[in-house]
């Protein structure tokens, strides 16, 4: 339908030069330029990911074109490639400013953040700029809408106001470094600080700089308007249709139902006990197909990685197998790390291939970590309890809250499977989902941080005097 919209619109277009949608139609390429990071794109073990990126994917689909994506340094380095022809737009959750709005054309806003100062926990939270002093370190992302904050705030009311910004970074290494105590202040995105606020604990909110802003693909001012255009009918629709909310459900989704502790204890068995199987966890993710993220997260949230663990109920191994599925996938020594993870792999596949075809991505990896908690029956008793209430029984979101009722009388008692403490698989999906996330933006930041030391390297290389040989 939207391809035949797109096609009469073209032919209806008369004019010597194409427009920049007729060029996108007629090339068959839709060229996004992002920032890496965990909400814009990444790669992961299936492949490219991230929200902007999955949005994105999504609108070229909508034209029937590919998608071509180029990564900039820094988002200074985003937002210049849009004067050439190297993008056709930039995605990287980027705020609509008027700065900006001068050179830049926007889409209609899908989402909207408010700037917001953070601090490390245990230090004077300030409550406005004035709480600032000049020997501070106070770190933005160079380029960014939160820089230019800072300077009309500078010029306008506070000209004693300093801060450093810095290049090749994102907001949540802006969060580490407050985290750490090697930056007393940052400014980030509201939405930043949402999601990574277990992950970094010890940096804190203290206020907001601005009120909401809208956040919008942007698009060269040098173009004509066909293509942003179609890109506002493309949101409007995806919008209304609810797939964009379930987009930010899976990205954005709340994981600060974690104490500081438990956070900070998983943090430290990362550094500690991760390395030690952590090529274990890739390799066994690699065979089965599996991202070794997830599978990392499950052995965790199972053992805390201690391939000796032992439970009450008798189950034992890295990933608590009970000796009825262990003899299942064929793993003779419950203790043996490797046998244990393949035996767990192959356990949560198998459930995850008898769920209804109805349940697809990324709910049909919810349900099948519930049910390797709690068991596919008492998961389907949870469905009819959603399904007798009109609701969406095929969205995780929606079932999580009948899972519950399963412990009373009034609701087992009228489904197939009876009674089960439904509030555990709810929790343990919920504390995999945020483990998962921990270690995927780990790695990244790991990666991210090897290559600088990398680029460090090379830059300071200089050939040999060959003339003093």
């Amino acid at each position: 339908m939207a391809t035949a919209i797109i096609g009469l619109s073209i032919t209806l277009v008369a004019s010597i030069s194409s427009t920049s949608l007729e060029r996108v139609m007629s090339q068959g390429v839709l060229r996004m330029t992002t920032l890496e990071g965990p909400t814009t794109y990444y790669e992961s073990a299936r492949g490219a990911d991230g929200f902007e990126y999955l949005l994105a994917k999504a609108f070229a689909e909508y034209l029937g074109v590919e998608l071509d994506v180029s990564v900039g340094r820094d988002l200074n380095a985003v937002l210049f490639t849009l004067t050439g022809p190297q993008a056709s737009f930039a995605a990287a959750n980027l705020t609509v400013t008027n700065d900006r709005s001068a050179w830049l054309r926007f889409s209609v806003p899908y989402d909207q953040v408010r700037q917001t100062l953070i601090y490390q926990r245990g230090k004077t939270k300030p409550k406005s700029i004035v709480d600032i002093n000049p020997e501070d370190r106070l770190v933005v992302m160079a380029g960014s809408s939160h820089e230019s904050t800072l300077k009309t705030l500078k010029q306008t009311q506070y000209p004693e106001l300093s801060w450093e910004s810095l290049d090749n970074t994102e907001m949540l290494g802006l969060m580490q470094l407050v985290h750490s105590g090697q930056a007393d202040y940052a400014v980030i995105d509201s939405s930043a600080f949402s999601i990574n606020r277990s992950i970094y604990p010890y940096a804190r909110s203290a206020f907001h700089l601005s009120e909401p802003q809208p956040i919008a693909w942007a698009f060269p001012q040098h173009i004509d308007d066909s293509l942003v255009v179609v890109a506002n009918e493309f949101l409007d629709e995806y919008s209304s249709s609810g797939q964009l909310e379930r987009l930010k459900e899976r990205f954005y989704s709340p994981t600060d139902a974690f104490s500081i502790g438990g956070s900070q204890l998983f943090i430290s068995r990362v550094n500690k006990r991760l390395p030690v199987y952590e090529d274990l966890f890739r390799l066994t993710a690699e065979q089965y197909n599996m991202e070794w993220y997830l599978l990392a997260a499950i052995a965790y949230q199972e053992s805390h990685w201690n391939p000796l663990a032992t439970s009450p109920t008798g189950v034992r191994g890295l990933m608590m197998l009970t000796q009825d599925t262990a003899r299942e996938v064929g793993v003779a020594n419950l203790l043996d790390p490797m046998q244990s993870l393949r035996g767990g792999a192959e356990y949560y596949l198998s459930l995850k291939k008898r769920l209804p075809k109805s349940i697809v991505e990324p709910d049909r990896t919810w349900f099948a970590l519930a049910s390797y908690n709690v068991g596919l029956g008492h998961v389907e008793d949870a469905r009819v309890l959603a399904q007798r209430d009109g609701a969406d029984f095929n969205h995780w979101e929606t079932v999580q809250r009948y899972l519950p009722l399963l412990r009373q009388r009034k609701y087992y008692e009228t489904v197939r499977h009876g009674f089960a403490r439904g509030n555990e698989p709810v929790n343990y999906v919920r504390n995999i989902r945020h483990f998962r996330t921990i270690l995927r933006w780990h790695s990244q930041e790991q990666a991210r941080m090897l290559q600088a030391e990398l680029d460090a390297i090379d830059s300071d290389w200089r050939p040999p005097n060959l003339s003093s040989l």
